[in-house]
C-alpha cells in the first residue's frame, strides 16, 4: 500500500498487521472523529480526524526505526476516543481521559482482537501507550503523539511552512531510547509553534466554552435517554445528528448556543458556568556533543516564555454566554 502522508511523504506500507488494522472497522470510524471535536465539526479549525493523526503516529515512530509492536500502539492509540474526543472527559467526570479508563471495554467490542490475534499478537498488550516510549511521554517531552498532532495543528493554523515542519521532522532523534531534537534553533521553533497552536485551540478560551456547552447537551441527552453512553463510540456527525433530532426543548436550547456565532465573555459577576483551560508546553530536549539538555536550560528565554504562558493559562474562567 502506498500512503501520501502530508508531514512524512509517501510510504509504501507492506505489514499484514497493519494492512489489516488501517482497514478495520474501528479504525475507519476514527475517519469520522475529529482531533479537535466541536470546534473541528463547526469547521472553527480544520476537520483533522484522529485517523490521520493515529496514521501519522505510526509512520513516525515508523520512520525512527522501532519494532512492529509499537507502530501497533502507535497506530492505535487513539482508537478508543469517542465522538468530539475528549468531550467525553467533560460528560463522565474521572481520574484519567475518559477513552483511556474506557478503552479496555471498548476494544474487546471490537473488531480489533481478532485481527491482532490472527496476526499473533494479543490485544491487551497495546492498551497502555506509555508502554511505549518513543509513542507516549510525558508532557512536557516529545513523543510522537504530542509531535505529529502538533506539527498538523502548526500546518492547519498557519503556524508553519511545510518546509519548517518537514525540516523539524528531519532533526528528530533517538537518544536513550526518547525522542529528541538534535538542532536547537528546531527544537526552539517546535516549542514556540506549539504554545502558539495550544492558544489558537486546545487551550483557547473559547474552545473550552463550547466544550462545556456540548457536554451539557450531551449529558442531558444522556440523563433523558435520548443518547446511551455507548452511543458516543460513533463518529461526530452521527451523534450530533442524532442530537439535533431530538424532539427535546431543553435539549435544543442548549444545542443552538453551540455555534460559530455564539459569543462568550469573561464576567465573573454573572457567569453561566466556569472553565479550566488546558495547560500543555513543549520542552524539548535536544542532543548537543552526545548530551541531552532541555530546550529551557539552553534557553533561559524560552523558559521564561514557557513560565508565562503556563501562568496566563492558570485558573478557573468565568464564561457568560452571549446569545446570536
Amino acid at each position: 500500500m502506498r500512503y501520501d502522508d502530508r508531514l512524512y511523504g509517501s510510504v509504501d506500507l507492506d505489514d499484514p498487521v497493519l494492512l489489516d488494522l488501517m482497514g478495520s472497522a474501528a479504525m475507519l470510524r476514527l475517519h469520522g472523529v475529529y482531533q479537535h471535536g466541536i470546534t473541528g465539526l463547526l469547521g472553527i479549525v480544520n476537520p483533522l480526524t484522529r485517523a490521520e493523526h493515529s496514521i501519522g503516529a505510526m509512520l513516525l515512530v515508523r520512520r525512527l526505526g522501532v519494532p512492529l509492536a509499537e507502530q501497533i500502539a502507535a497506530l492505535l492509540h487513539d482508537i478508543s476516543h469517542t465522538a468530539f474526543s475528549h468531550v467525553a472527559d467533560h460528560v463522565f467526570a474521572g481520574p484519567e481521559s475518559y477513552h483511556e479508563a474506557a478503552k479496555a471495554e471498548y476494544v474487546a467490542g471490537t473488531d480489533l482482537p481478532a485481527i491482532l490475534a490472527r496476526h499473533g499478537y494479543d490485544w491487551h498488550d497495546f492498551l497502555h501507550e506509555d508502554a511505549y516510549p518513543l509513542l507516549e511521554q510525558p508532557s512536557p517531552a516529545l513523543c510522537a503523539d504530542r509531535v505529529d498532532y502538533f506539527l498538523r495543528d502548526s500546518l492547519d493554523l498557519g503556524l508553519g511552512t511545510p518546509e519548517q515542519v518537514r525540516g523539524a521532522v528531519d532533526r528528530l532523534v533517538v537518544h536513550d531510547g526518547r525522542m529528541m531534537c538534535d538542532d536547537l534553533d528546531t527544537a526552539r521553533w517546535m516549542a514556540d509553534a506549539f504554545l502558539a497552536a495550544e492558544d489558537a485551540s486546545r487551550s483557547n478560551y473559547r474552545e473550552a466554552a463550547l466544550y462545556e456547552l456540548i457536554a451539557r447537551a450531551i449529558k442531558l441527552a444522556i440523563e433523558r435517554g435520548i443518547l446511551a453512553p455507548a452511543d458516543l463510540w460513533d463518529t461526530d456527525r452521527a451523534v450530533w445528528d442524532r442530537l439535533s433530532a431530538a424532539t427535546d426543548a431543553d435539549l435544543h436550547a442548549l444545542l443552538g448556543l453551540v455555534s460559530v456565532h455564539t459569543r462568550f465573555e469573561q464576567d465573573a459577576a454573572v457567569p453561566d458556568f466556569w472553565v479550566t483551560l488546558k495547560r500543555r508546553t513543549l520542552d524539548p530536549d535536544v542532543v548537543q556533543g552526545g548530551m541531552a539538555r532541555p530546550l529551557s536550560a539552553l534557553d533561559p528565554a524560552y523558559a521564561v516564555r514557557r513560565d508565562a504562558y503556563l501562568r496566563a493559562k492558570a485558573g478557573r474562567w468565568p464564561v457568560r454566554v452571549i446569545r446570536a
